[in-house]
């Protein structure tokens, strides 16, 4: 009963608050998710001496649990803070941090969580084109929506799960430390990332830089960006790790119509497979396979935009494989448990629809969506989620649907229904 009052309560609040100041007039909101990779920002004089931005938001739901009747009231209270400041002549310092308080704790060892996101350094000689940067940096490529195989330094960045919106998980997730140099120029740019090994062991402690698990080995990341055109971009990369070969990779862009855009992305290497290193087999087993994602989003005059992507991930399981890890208990888990800390696509094939809508109904209430299916067992993940915004408040409601088979991925999972109310204060 007490759950079920916590929810009704929500959903009328959430109501409530969208009659009574419908009539309030909307400053822009702060776009704070890019769809597209971008190379790095050269610094300009005429840049503000500092940037400060502050939110702190609070979460109230449930979630209904797969077996029996049973639910888990959840809650959580985040503060996030990104700043930048001029130090000298061409250079900056970038800082980013989020500390998470959740209840209960789930992914998570602790129920407080700091995530430093970046911490960083950056220098542009005088007249220069060149940048150089040192420090903690979340370095993040690729244009696709719900798997991005050439955003190489995604695994072991997510420190604790506080939603299931795909660009979100990318926002709030931990840099690695690295030092990188860039050559831009007219038409193109030309990157070289190494980050170095500084850990061996992931961080267990919820204040912990986690060093062993963005930095636990060797890696470098070359990066060649060329405009081909006025509506085709695209990006190559050498991407190098410790005790393994290099790998290649590609992403594009392209304006296919005043409506339509379409993207790619693809990577080819020699590594473990993911079930490998789920389940710690010794010696690791190998392969040479490809990752690919590609799609087209199509936005209307009436500020829809629909997007529909493929996923293909090689070292994934087919249907066969998933199936046999059910003879082995709690093997499923573990796997998907891995796919997420290395933030990869848990199944061979994959197919995901985003959709947004702005203004819905009212002026500055927007919906977001998604529909992710796995190919291989047909199961389903659902997100809803209807923001409202005011000058220095949203309020939203947020509802996640797991659907499929016991022994299909989403099926498998212990949450069958989260829904959740959030208010976030902009400082």
């Amino acid at each position: 009963m007490t759950n079920n009052v916590l929810i009704d309560s929500g959903l009328r609040a959430l109501v409530a608050s969208l009659l009574i100041f419908s009539a309030v007039n909307a400053v822009a909101q702060i776009d704070a998710l890019s769809l597209e990779s971008a190379p790095v920002e050269v610094v300009e004089e005429t840049d503000p001496s500092s940037s400060t931005k502050l939110f702190v938001e609070g979460a109230v739901g449930n979630a209904i649990q797969r077996h029996g009747a049973s639910q888990v009231d959840i809650g959580r209270i985040s503060l996030d803070l990104t700043y930048s400041r001029r130090v000298g002549t061409g250079m900056r310092l970038f800082f980013s941090d989020r500390l998470d308080i959740v209840r209960p704790k789930g992914m998570s060892a602790n129920g407080t969580v700091n995530s430093l996101r970046e911490a960083y350094l950056s220098w542009q000689p005088t007249g220069s084109t060149v940048v150089f940067d040192i420090g903690r940096i979340n370095l993040r490529n690729g244009p696709a929506y719900g798997y991005n195989p050439t955003d190489f330094f995604r695994d072991g960045s997510l420190r604790i799960l506080t939603s299931a919106d795909p660009f979100v998980l990318r926002q709030n997730r931990i840099g690695s430390v690295m030092a990188r140099g860039q050559k831009i120029w007219d038409g193109g740019s030309l990157s070289f990332a190494y980050s170095p090994k500084l850990s061996t062991r992931p961080g267990t402690d919820g204040w912990s830089l986690d060093l062993g698990s963005t930095n636990n080995r060797d890696r470098v990341l070359v990066t060649l960006g060329t405009r081909l055109s006025e509506s085709l971009n695209s990006q190559v990369f050498l991407y190098k790790e410790e005790s393994l070969p290099t790998s290649i990779g590609a992403n594009l862009t392209a304006l296919l119509s005043d409506a339509a855009t379409g993207h790619l992305e693809w990577t080819h290497g020699r590594e473990p497979e993911l079930l490998s290193r789920a389940v710690a087999m010794a010696p690791l087993r190998e392969a040479t396979r490809s990752r690919f994602a590609g799609g087209v989003t199509y936005t209307t005059l009436g500020k829809t935009s629909i997007t529909a992507e493929y996923q293909y991930n090689g070292f994934g399981l087919d249907k066969s494989a998933w199936n046999g890890l059910t003879v082995t208990p709690g093997a499923q888990l573990a796997y998907l448990r891995e796919a997420l800390r290395r933030q990869e696509l848990a199944p061979r094939q994959a197919f995901l629809l985003y959709l947004t809508q702005k203004d819905i109904w009212l002026k500055d209430l927007d919906l977001t969506a998604y529909l992710r299916v796995n190919l291989e067992d047909r199961s389903k993940l659902a997100w809803f989620e209807l923001r409202r915004h005011w000058a220095n408040f949203d309020l939203s409601l947020q509802l996640q649907q797991n659907i499929g088979g016991a022994n299909s991925e989403f099926g498998v999972l212990a949450d069958r229904r989260l829904i959740q109310v959030l208010g976030t204060f902009y400082f």
